[in-house]
């Protein structure tokens, strides 16, 4: 399906004074104003392969995310076979958001001026790399040296598995279909997190020790280091049942990698023969000038700001919630369970928001302030439970977490198709890659706190609901800028309006 449109004559008005852009090179002057120096005529189509684009690159998403959550869900089970402690768990998952840090903008810079298919296949060449080296043995102090290496190599592909699902919506497909597809893109990876949220107790269940119980675990002095000694057969017998458990996890992982990692080699273009849209086929604005631009433009850090603080906190609390939960007889499955049910429920909740989104445009700012109320409310019902200012029950502790789940995940799509909006003509993987940069950051500081020894978990939920009341103010203050859609909507504007000129 194709279809001949005419460029605006104009760029919005209101355009360079939301957005800071002044670039002469691809601006020119007309009538007093700033307009994209584009052709005047550009044929769009949009491809049915399109979907296959979007659910390959997910899928490699989907590996890295189920990659970094490996753990945390596993975390009783780990720690009894290798001699680790909670903080151990906690670093594990923190090489995430330290990785992301390091390679956000070596990657930005790659996708930006290679394209999405060369940072796809970096993406997933960096999961296969890291979960190979899990592969190798299964000896304690060695096994730890390279799941730790492994962890790192493999948050330092996650730049792209975050950024990218905007860039490929951005390059595939039509305005009414884009915060769609980037929806599908996170719901599709958000599964690869909730897979191992019950993959992992399946495969490596916890093993009950008739003489001991876990008494080697507290003791341990270094997050790299494991007990040198054991105290009975019987305990020996169980570490090594549960390390062959965890190798097999550790095969199945790296297995899928590799198979999804040739799914790439083999076909996964950067872009359509013809753009999808009318914004889609204007020259985005070089690296270092997009760059400029996102550092003064004030919508941008707002919703950075807004998704760094509220889901940056909860995709890491999340990713620990079986330490969190552990205080309060919830088993490590239970926890599982319950991490497995908020993700779908986000996915599901996503969806359905980003649809509503794509039909009726222009109201992000309202659908964000209402999943924030919601949620706010939500989990302050689950803080006071764990607290014990309501009386426990658990009922209420798996209805509270689905919900937040439901409303926080379904706000992801939200950020990002928003700053794609309010910063274009800004390459929109430079921009979502310092988006997911500042939830990196956010998540970074949340687990480094939780590494501090003998400080409890009550104080993760505190914050991830001090996070979101914190959010809500600056939410109400955002500013809704919708450039890019100015121009698609504008586009068909002027196409019907030629259309109506040459019939009459």
């Amino acid at each position: 399906m194709s279809d001949t449109h005419r460029i605006p004559s104009s760029f919005p008005v209101n355009y360079e004074a939301s957005s800071g852009f002044d670039h002469s090179d691809v601006l020119v002057d007309q009538a007093g104003e700033k307009a994209p120096l584009i052709p005047t005529v550009v044929t769009t189509k949009v491809y049915f392969k399109r979907w296959y684009i979007l659910v390959v690159f997910s899928l490699g998403a989907s590996i890295q995310g189920g990659v970094w959550n490996t753990w945390g869900p596993i975390a009783s089970a780990s720690e009894d076979a290798f001699g680790w402690t909670d903080s151990t768990i906690a670093l594990l998952s923190n090489w995430g958001p330290i990785a992301y840090i390091i390679t956000a903008f070596p990657l930005s810079w790659l996708i930006d001026v290679k394209g999405i298919r060369w940072a796809t296949l970096c993406m997933s060449f960096l999961v296969v790399l890291g979960t190979g080296l899990r592969c190798i043995t299964s000896d304690p102090t060695t096994a730890t040296w390279l799941i730790h290496i492994g962890q790192f190599i493999n948050g330092a592909a996650g730049p792209v598995a975050m950024g990218g699902p905007p860039v490929v919506s951005a390059e595939w497909f039509p305005p009414h279909q884009r915060t769609t597809a980037t929806a599908v893109s996170i719901v599709i990876s958000s599964f690869g997190v909730a897979t191992s949220f019950l993959l992992g107790p399946y495969l490596v269940p916890e093993r009950k020790n008739t003489n001991q119980t876990h008494s080697n675990c507290s003791s341990s002095p270094s997050y790299f280091s494991r007990e040198s000694s054991y105290l009975s057969d019987d305990l020996t017998g169980t570490q090594d049942g549960t390390r062959n458990d965890i190798m097999l996890y550790m095969y199945i992982a790296f297995g899928v990698s590799v198979f999804v990692f040739l799914l790439i080699l083999i076909y996964f273009p950067n872009k359509p023969p013809l753009p999808p849209s009318m914004s889609a086929s204007v020259e985005r604005l070089d690296f270092s000038s997009g760059f400029k631009c996102l550092v003064r433009n004030v919508t941008f850090w707002q919703i950075s700001l807004v998704y760094g603080v509220s889901v940056g906190v909860y995709n890491c609390w999340a990713g620990v919630l079986d330490v969190n939960l552990k205080s309060h007889n919830i088993s490590e499955t239970e926890a599982g369970w319950l991490g497995f049910y908020g993700i779908v429920a986000g996915c599901f909740s996503g969806l359905f928001v980003a649809r509503l989104a794509d039909i009726f445009s222009r109201h992000m700012k309202k659908y964000l302030i209402t999943l924030f109320i919601l949620a706010g409310i939500t989990f302050a019902v689950f803080t006071l439970v764990l607290y014990g200012a309501i009386p426990f029950s658990t009922g209420i502790v798996y209805t509270t977490l689905i919900l937040v789940g439901l409303l926080l995940s379904a706000s992801t799509p939200l950020f990002y198709e928003t700053c794609c909006e309010a910063t274009y003509p800004v390459a929109e993987g430079i921009t979502n890659f310092a988006l997911t940069l500042m939830n990196n950051i956010g998540g970074l500081v949340f687990l480094l706190i939780q590494m501090i020894p003998n400080i409890g978990t009550m104080w993760e939920n505190w914050c991830l609901l001090g996070s979101i009341v914190f959010c809500l103010p600056v939410l109400f203050f955002l500013r809704d800028n919708y450039n890019r859609l100015e121009v698609d909507e504008r586009s068909v504007r002027n196409t019907a309006d030629s259309s109506t000129d040459i019939s009459s």
